[in-house]
């Protein structure tokens, strides 16, 4: 191995633990809010409703930061398809630091009535846009560093920073949690929010030593070139090339990346809600839920992996119908009222189901957007698969087992999960394979990817 190629896999490291630590202190953050949403906001800013009301409204500004992702990743995707990727990081990552700070010092509704909820409310939109342009760059910088044949792994460790910034936000809160109930309200709750601050210092330590993309850098010089070429070509927009070039593959990875969402989201916020409704402790689905998100950091790189070898489609599409099939199982453990079985539950979802489709999720929309509107294109994919699919899916599972169908237990929430799951897969069916494609070229749709050339793809 020449010392170029040794220098460039060490540069590959350092950004696959730039993006998996930057994630993961972004999706800290992130789904922080789902925790407390879950167990303290109902309480705290909407004592004017009953209990469940409280427990809707609450999941409803939660979907306000879902809802605020694709924002992100249109406005930091197009600086980062025009400025480049490492510097929108640096900006997204100071950005839900400051908004999740904010949220640790708010007044309740107590203290100053209607203003605490929409003061809560502007905040989750900050961390919305914030998180929105995140995860793009964190993909594209792992992916676009990676050798060919190792894209889906690479890219993956973007993804593995939702689960770890998971387990390290349930774990901070399950501690204070564990605090005298009355403590835990005063001020047991805002502590892990304060500490979003600390945690920004370490990220922006580790993302300021990584290199821009060579990926990027080679498509800027060649738009350099073109534009002092005899007759240079207007740059356009990254979002309306996205929008001229790319629409089918923006539904298809959308629609696509939905059933991963979804059920990481009933699992990380509803069922938080629902195993405590059906007899658990708070404290034993906490665990539950940090341990299956520890198993989940490992088992999304190797989904990814093999994902690499076989295609994204393939692992993508088992995983979707694999969990259509277990929706209605699933439940079954957790209304079992069975410690072990709750904890079965939680390791089949995350690890198992889920990662089966997230994992190769990263390099499966990324793939399918040229250099210069890749950020653009993959950031708007994925955030609308994230706010129909994880930041509808609380609010959507409490309002069926509060409506009519209520009575019959989970079942409507199964039959919700089977519906998306199906969805995906035939929305993945319809593109075209991509983990041998040339991503240095733009990809015209879904159904048209270049390959490599066969040495290269070996």
């Amino acid at each position: 191995m020449s010392l170029n190629d040794a220098a460039r896999r060490v540069e590959s490291r350092r950004i696959a633990l730039s993006s998996f630590v930057g994630s993961a202190i972004e999706f800290y953050d992130f789904l922080l809010y789902g925790a407390a949403a879950s167990l303290v906001f109902n309480e705290l800013f909407f004592t004017d409703l009953n209990p469940l009301a409280g427990t809707v409204a609450a999941f409803g500004t939660l979907a306000v930061g879902y809802v605020a992702r694709p924002l992100g990743g249109i406005v930091f995707g197009h600086f980062g398809d025009r400025v480049g990727r490492k510097s929108m990081l640096v900006l997204t990552m100071t950005l839900m630091a400051f908004a999740s700070f904010a949220i640790g010092l708010l007044p309740t509704y107590e203290a100053i009535g209607i203003w605490a909820p929409l003061l809560l409310v502007a905040c989750r939109l900050v961390q919305g846009i914030a998180v929105g342009g995140e995860w793009g760059g964190a993909a594209l910088m792992a992916m676009e560093h990676a050798s060919a044949g190792r894209r889906g792994l690479m890219a993956s460790f973007a993804n593995m920073g939702g689960p770890a910034g998971a387990v390290l936000a349930t774990a901070v809160f399950a501690a204070f949690s564990a605090l005298p109930e009355d403590d835990f309200l005063a001020w047991g709750w805002r502590v892990p929010f304060l500490l979003s601050l600390l945690l920004m210092a370490i990220g922006l330590f580790i993302r300021m030593k990584v290199t821009e993309s060579p990926v990027f850098a080679e498509a800027q010089r060649r738009a350099a070139r073109e534009a002092a070429g005899r007759n240079p070509v207007k740059q356009e927009a990254p979002l309306l090339t996205v929008l001229r070039r790319y629409r089918k593959n923006i539904v298809l990875s959308c629609l696509g990346g939905c059933a991963a969402l979804v059920l990481q989201s009933l699992l990380a916020t509803f069922m938080l809600t629902y195993a405590t409704g059906v007899g658990f402790e708070r404290s034993t689905v906490l665990l539950a839920q940090t341990v299956s998100s520890a198993l989940h950091i490992f088992t999304i790189p190797a989904f990814a992996l093999l994902s690499d070898r076989v295609g994204r489609r393939p692992v993508m599409i088992t995983g979707a119908l694999v969990t259509a099939a277990a929706a209605f199982p699933l439940f079954a453990l957790v209304n079992s009222g069975s410690v072990a079985l709750l904890f079965a539950a939680y390791i089949i979802g995350n690890p198992i189901l889920q990662a089966s489709m997230y994992g190769p999720m990263a390099a499966f929309v990324s793939e399918m957007f040229g250099t210069r509107a890749r950020y653009t294109g993959a950031s708007l994919g994925y955030q609308l698969a994230s706010t129909l699919g994880a930041g509808t899916a609380p609010l959507i599972a409490s309002s069926l087992l509060a409506g009519p169908g209520g009575g019959t237990g989970s079942a409507p929430v199964s039959v919700y999960l089977i519906g998306v799951c199906l969805i995906s897969a035939a929305a993945i069916a319809l593109t075209r394979e991509s983990h041998r494609a040339d991503i240095t070229d733009a990809v015209p749709d879904a159904g048209r990817t270049a390959r490599l050339p066969e040495a290269a793809a070996r």
